[in-house]
């Protein structure tokens, strides 16, 4: 099958496919991307391919809440697609249900040079044979901070508890400036993630190699004690994502978390959400006094964690093995680029670049042009040492039950919002600290 596949890949390169066409025919590509410019742009790279090794490729549009649904049952029928783009979530119990091929996957990644991969999204997908699928593309949660006003201040940046609660005293002065604006709207899926970024920050998490496990008491006090303190530098109120850019955009918060889809609009390249701390809403000002960090520590947790939504091709157990895997080598290497140029800036490069120019393709993806209403590449508008924190993160993301094998358990555990409703109670004052970490290990233990 090696074989075989290094022939199709090394033919694909030379555009001389033709006798393996007829051979391998179609295959069919699931996406999530469905919008219709990223399809479109995926069925260009597909259209390439094609015109390199002979091999058709239909590009299908599947929505992401149903792909789930979709995948188990045309894997019970037998009639799954060749390839899968999928989130993380699904990579593992995917696996594990013998609907993807590991051999396959790991097989590409070999191929391709692991080492050229970032090692956090390579783990998020390991299994004791190999990898359950190839890490494609990904983000990591960012703190947004107010460079200047740190280094004018004197102020480290917040890459620690320590760091932050130090900024704050430091800069909070509302209402003219807040210090944070924290995330309090319980039902909100913002919660959710800044939330679990916090927690791992300080190396806490509610599963374990077993399914749910207790919470250390200590280290969680010690998240329950910063989450306070970020939502009492807040506004009142419940705030979520929408609040936390107005106030930073308005030059009213010294640090945020948010995404990376922030980066066009902080830079003013978006109409519908413009910087307003000048009179000139397309002004990349805003953007030239922040900094970002990426990978953020707590006291019981000095290595620290990035939180990281991370997507993947997934060759699926009835697959044209050999086609389906110079399709996805295909998209990693000569289309990489490509595949990244669907929203570049929520597709940092997982793949760096290969063993001969380690630095080829975050290069490539560093001049590829983001924004809506104006387009220029992140390379214009951030310095490289942004650019390195933020392809960086990917080096250490984390997520809840990924290295115990406990994913889908995280994610119920997540849904359920447990912790978002509690964590919002104990800063309201309903029980102190160390009642809240009794009453999360009671109803976490519940879930299954």
């Amino acid at each position: 099958m090696k074989g075989t596949r290094m022939a199709l890949l090394a033919a694909a390169s030379s555009l001389a496919l033709a006798s393996v066409a007829a051979a391998q025919d179609t295959i069919r590509f699931w996406t999530t991307e469905e919008q219709p410019e990223r399809l479109a742009l995926q069925e260009a790279m597909a259209a390439e391919f094609t015109e390199a090794s002979g091999i058709s490729v239909e590009v299908i549009p599947v929505t992401e809440s149903d792909l789930g649904t979709r995948a188990t049952a045309a894997f019970a029928a037998g009639d799954l697609p060749d390839v899968i783009y999928h989130p993380l979530q699904y990579a593992l119990p995917w696996a594990e249900a013998g609907i993807l091929d590991i051999d396959a996957a790991t097989d590409v990644i070999e191929e391709l040079g692991a080492e050229t991969f970032a090692p956090g999204a390579l783990n998020m997908a390991s299994t004791e044979d190999g990898f359950a699928s190839v890490p494609v593309d990904g983000w990591t949660q960012m703190i947004v901070y107010r460079a200047d006003l740190f280094e004018e201040n004197g102020l480290e940046p917040p890459t620690t508890y320590a760091n932050v609660l130090a900024a704050i005293e430091a800069l909070h002065n509302p209402p003219e400036m807040f210090g944070f604006v924290a995330a309090t709207k319980v039902d909100e899926n913002f919660m959710s993630q800044v939330l679990e970024h916090v927690f791992l920050a300080n190396g806490v998490s509610p599963v374990g190699p077993d399914g749910v496990q207790p919470l250390d008491e200590a280290a969680t006090t010690e998240v329950l004690e910063f989450y306070a303190a970020i939502v009492e530098a807040s506004p009142d109120g419940e705030l979520f994502w929408q609040q936390s850019r107005e106030l930073y955009f308005a030059g009213r918060a010294a640090m945020i978390i948010w995404s990376p889809f922030i980066l066009d609009e902080l830079a003013g390249l978006r109409d519908s959400a413009p910087p307003t701390i000048t009179d000139d809403p397309t002004s990349g000002e805003l953007a030239s006094r922040t900094g970002i960090v990426t990978n953020f520590a707590g006291p019981s947790n000095p290595d620290g964690a990035a939180w990281a939504d991370i997507r993947y091709f997934g060759i699926t157990a009835d697959a044209n093995t050999d086609a389906a895997m110079a399709f996805v080598e295909y998209s990693m290497a000569e289309g990489y680029t490509q595949t990244l140029a669907i929203a570049p800036e929520g597709k940092f490069p997982i793949r760096r670049g290969t063993a001969d120019n380690p630095t080829a393709f975050t290069d490539a993806w560093a001049q590829l042009d983001v924004g809506v209403d104006r387009r220029a590449p992140l390379g214009d508008l951030y310095a490289q040492e942004m650019i390195d924190e933020i392809v960086g993160g990917l080096d250490v993301a984390q997520r809840w039950g990924v290295a115990e094998g406990q994913l889908a358990l995280a994610s119920r555990i997540v849904n359920s919002q447990v912790i978002n409703r509690l964590v919002r109670e104990y800063m309201d004052g309903v029980r102190d600290a160390a009642a809240t970490v009794a009453l999360m290990n009671e109803e976490l233990a519940r879930i299954e």
